[in-house]
């Protein structure tokens, strides 16, 4: 059903672009009422307007918070045309039909990003602009609603192709669009108070998010996906891709693990090679060349094909150890323009430079069905006044320091998880098993694969408690000579004794790091 429109409302906050849609409301002479800047915008660019106030017969008031809230206008929007009670009482009234609405919201998103000021922000809540597009979301079988800049070009195509009106399709989509800003509008808002009030977990809780591109496929390809930013500056995204192919989901998950990771180790030159969202090598060193070296070593058959964060900028010498393999992301603090030519001449490689990337949120969540569960990030390592030195031999103050790395790095290896490292590596990491036993396996075949000679004396550390003292003898046996672990298992006494008849070292933090 097409809908005949002659009164339109415009009342805009980003008063840009309105040229060509006052030129093709003119041409099918359709009214326009308007409030405020969108008025005064309107008449300076040459055409008429009613102003709200003049149309309504009401001043505005409260200092511009009641303008649009008033009977003449909600009716005109929101009654039936086809419900003859409905007519009758427009009539009566001397109520027009408004038929057209666009409108864009008070800034709170940018008010909330440069302001602290709460006054300040509290203002840029809009409510009438809201109410307005709720109401002609509603009534799209007679309203056409559009809050979107971005659909200006569709309405005018839309207007003319059918000669002064609307689809019934037209409108129905532009309701869902503008029920889904509504919902976005007020989810923000929800979530500024619920952050300025430190409500970590409140009643109801809304998650708000605007899509930055669809993706190519999910985890497979028979899975459709998109990528969305859930942040108040949503303007641009905090990874520049600087060259390659588009990024895929699993990219994507596997960008976001190296990141976890890399805002772990903020000082030291870090890099952290991830395949399926586990590290299979990380290291930090002084030098930034011989961290990505240990980082490969690590594990170098798992590396083909995963990708490389870096907290350091990338140099011609590193950038030609990079192409030595195939990798599928490089994301560095910055490339020098010789590393840039370097690892331009794959071109299907992609670049991000993550310079302007910062953790800003603190919690996690994962949903299944109809549910999901919302959790604090896991920001913590050890509480260094927690650790109790079980064994008979203690660790230096220096080992501690390399405990407490790889007892960090076992955060974000999926559970079961065992890290071996050595001198602030990983030489083998055992992950994502149901059985520790199979983790501490598999993390010693990994180091005694590709770096066997850096089994002595290495640190082991293990996400979650021994239920058994057969996983550290097999640690044990590889040549590991401390063992880092939360303890709190009824045969922790079995375990110490086992660590003690060995002569190696053992470190319980009282801190459990499950990643499932």
């Amino acid at each position: 059903m097409k809908q005949k429109i002659k009164n339109a409302l415009i009342s805009v906050s980003d008063k840009s672009d309105l040229s060509p849609i006052l030129k093709v409301l003119k041409k099918f002479k359709i009214e326009i009422i308007s409030s405020g800047g969108t008025y005064h915008s309107i008449k300076k660019l040459g055409y008429n307007c009613t102003e709200i106030s003049k149309y309504t017969g009401f001043k505005e008031m409260l200092g511009g918070r009641v303008k649009t809230l008033h009977p003449k206008i909600h009716a005109g929007i929101l009654h039936d045309r086809n419900n003859k009670k409905h007519l009758k009482e427009m009539i009566k009234e001397k109520f027009p039909s408004i038929d057209l609405i666009i409108v864009n919201f008070y800034p709170f998103q940018e008010t909330v990003i440069n302001s602290r000021n709460q006054k300040k922000i509290i203002e840029s809540i809009d409510i009438g602009g809201p109410a307005m597009v709720r109401a002609a979301a509603k009534n799209f079988k007679n309203v056409t609603i559009i809050t979107d800049k971005n659909e200006y070009k569709n309405l005018i195509n839309e207007i003319k192709k059918n000669n002064g009106k609307t689809t019934l399709k037209f409108r129905e989509i532009m309701s869902s669009k503008a029920f889904g800003l509504t919902a976005y509008y007020d989810s923000m808002v929800a979530n500024w108070f619920n952050q300025s009030l430190k409500i970590k977990f409140p009643e109801r809780k809304t998650i708000f998010g605007k899509k930055l591109q669809d993706l190519r496929y999910g985890e497979n390809p028979h899975q459709e996906s998109a990528i969305y930013v859930n942040d108040f500056d949503n303007s641009a995204f905090d990874l520049k891709k600087i060259s390659g192919k588009d990024l895929s989901y699993n990219n994507y998950n596997d960008i976001f693990s190296g990141l976890d990771i890399l805002s772990s180790i903020r000082k030291t030159p870090t890099t952290v090679i991830i395949k399926h969202a586990n590290p299979c090598g990380v290291s930090s060193n002084k030098s930034s060349i011989i961290s990505f070296k240990n980082a490969f070593a690590s594990d170098p058959l798992s590396a083909f094909g995963g990708i490389v964060a870096c907290n350091f900028k990338i140099n011609k010498s590193i950038a030609h150890e990079i192409n030595k393999t195939f990798f599928e992301v490089i994301l560095a603090k910055g490339f020098d323009s010789n590393a840039l030519r370097i690892l331009k001449s794959k071109k299907n490689l992609r670049i991000i430079d993550i310079s302007n990337f910062k953790e800003t949120n603190n919690s996690t969540i994962k949903l299944f069905n109809s549910s999901f569960m919302l959790q604090d990030k896991d920001n913590i390592i050890f509480n260094k006044k927690d650790l109790k030195f079980v064994s008979k031999n203690k660790p230096s103050k220096k080992e501690i320091k390399e405990i407490e790395f790889a007892f960090n790095i076992c955060k974000f290896v999926k559970s079961n998880a065992i890290v071996l490292t050595n001198n602030f590596s990983t030489i083998g990491i055992g992950a994502g098993q149901p059985s520790r036993l199979d983790s501490c396996k598999i993390a010693a075949q990994k180091a005694k694969q590709f770096q066997p000679n850096r089994l002595k004396n290495a640190i082991a550390a293990s996400d979650a408690f021994f239920p058994f003292a057969d996983g550290i003898k097999i640690l044990i046996k590889s040549g590991i000579k401390i063992i880092v672990q939360p303890g709190g298992s009824i045969r922790d006494k079995e375990v110490i004794e086992a660590a003690n008849k060995a002569n190696i070292k053992m470190v319980l933090t009282g801190t459990r790091h499950f990643n499932h």
